[in-house]
């Protein structure tokens, strides 16, 4: 949910405001004084608060073409999300997460720049819109402070070793391409941890009867919006495109084995039971060729006794003496202060692509096959560039390894948030007073 960091239409972005001054409520209500709805911890949460998130799903899902599920479960769903999102704000003041105003200044101008306006336009267009610009940077604010916990509690633990990395390789040749991409809804009728038998049981009775309706013909996407417990189920529990290593491992066994379409029989895991259905595939078996570079290059580095004017002109007396035929790799050997590459001559072997820092990277591209740079600065010195040849490399294999490892930490990223967020519900004094 951290919108922030992605490119919005403005109306959508707006639609994040859950302060809303709607002119009505969707649902008639008699009450016109706030209350009291539910007690998390130490803190509270309104009938005010759940009717704005009420009202902003169903004008979300309206502009989606989604159903709209009925009152009842809205209440529920809503007010889950709003218990959770409470506990990780109490969770982020105790570890002393305090967002500075120019961490939330530069990321606003973010999101206004990724909607080709400037601030001032942004907020005064929020401001037409009826959304007071205090409350906006609220928002904001808690999704970014949220963000940063799930860094701490949760991201930053998370190691992909080599043996797993080899294991999924092998594991998705036997399956087929494990870059081809599914599409996948899903349906969680959650069991809570330490659950009794009894318990269990009627969990998975109610999801048996949930997986009877869908083989008798009823829609997907409408049967998880009202009976799904998973965290996409007002959007029909449609997770979007995935990769193989982005699904639970117990998907993605189950996936490659299913015709688009299909519906899974029940699941189980620790979190409940599960059904899933293949809305879509598509195969990705493209090959991923780059643009190499072969260089070389001097650097001069700035420190106590040499200024940015000295540096530049050592490279330019530097550059003189190869021009008029001194060798490249001589005078690297002699006056480089990469240490790494001097001993080469200057030669950084062939480059691929995001490797370097961008100046040096930028300055690299802009030159021809034999070409030598004027000085330029990035943040470890002057350099000068030789570029001495260019080619076309596969670089499928070091893309599949990079690919794998980046789609097993996604999933683990994704299951673990999960445990995470139950284990702070199960944890907290939670008093639902509807």
């Amino acid at each position: 949910m951290f919108f922030f960091r992605v490119k919005f239409r403005f109306n959508i972005i707006c639609g994040f405001i859950l302060l809303l001054l709607c002119s009505g409520d969707v649902f008639a209500r008699s009450e016109s004084i706030d209350k009291i709805i539910t007690v998390v911890n130490d803190d509270i949460i309104t009938q005010n608060e759940l009717s704005a998130e009420i009202n902003f799903i169903i004008k979300q899902l309206r502009q989606q073409n989604r159903p709209i599920p009925r009152e009842s479960v809205l209440k529920e769903k809503m007010l889950e999300r709003l218990i959770q999102k409470r506990l990780q704000l109490q969770l982020a003041e105790k570890a002393h997460i305090n967002i500075a105003d120019e961490t939330l200044d530069n990321a606003i101008l973010n999101i206004a720049s990724q909607n080709n306006m400037s601030l001032t336009q942004f907020r005064d267009a929020l401001e037409s819109d009826g959304y007071a610009y205090a409350t906006y940077r609220n928002i904001i604010r808690d999704e970014i402070t949220i963000n940063q916990l799930r860094q701490r509690q949760v991201v930053n633990r998370i190691k992909v070793t080599e043996q797993e990395t080899q294991d999924f390789l092998s594991n998705k040749a036997l399956q087929g391409n494990h870059n081809d991409e599914y599409r996948v809804a899903h349906i969680l009728i959650e069991v809570p941890e330490a659950a009794s038998s009894d318990q269990v049981q009627q969990a998975k009775q109610k999801a048996q009867a949930v997986l009877d309706e869908l083989v008798n013909g009823e829609d997907f996407s409408q049967l998880a919006a009202a009976a799904s417990d998973g965290q996409k189920a007002l959007e029909g529990g449609d997770l979007g495109w995935r990769k193989l290593g982005q699904l639970p491992v117990l998907f993605s066994n189950v996936v490659t084995t299913m015709e688009i379409n299909g519906v899974s029989t029940l699941i189980r895991s620790p979190s409940g039971f599960h059904i899933i259905k293949l809305t879509d595939k598509r195969a990705n078996v493209k090959k991923q060729i780059i643009v190499q570079t072969k260089a070389r290059h001097i650097l001069v580095k700035v420190d106590e006794l040499t200024t940015d004017y000295d540096a530049r002109q050592k490279l330019e007396q530097l550059k003189r003496r190869i021009d008029l035929g001194d060798s490249f790799e001589e005078v690297a050997r002699s006056n480089s202060d990469d240490p790494g590459s001097a001993a080469n001559g200057g030669s950084l072997g062939w480059v691929s692509p995001g490797v370097m820092v961008p100046q040096f990277e930028k300055q690299m591209d802009k030159l021809d096959i034999g070409q030598m740079s004027e000085p330029f600065k990035t943040q470890f010195g002057w350099h000068i560039i030789h570029v001495q040849e260019r080619r076309d490399y596969d670089n499928t294999e070091e893309f599949n390894i990079m690919s794998a490892k980046r789609q097993i930490r996604e999933r683990k990223i994704e299951e673990e948030t999960q445990n995470w967020l139950r284990r702070l519900r199960d944890e907290a004094y939670v008093e639902i007073r509807i």
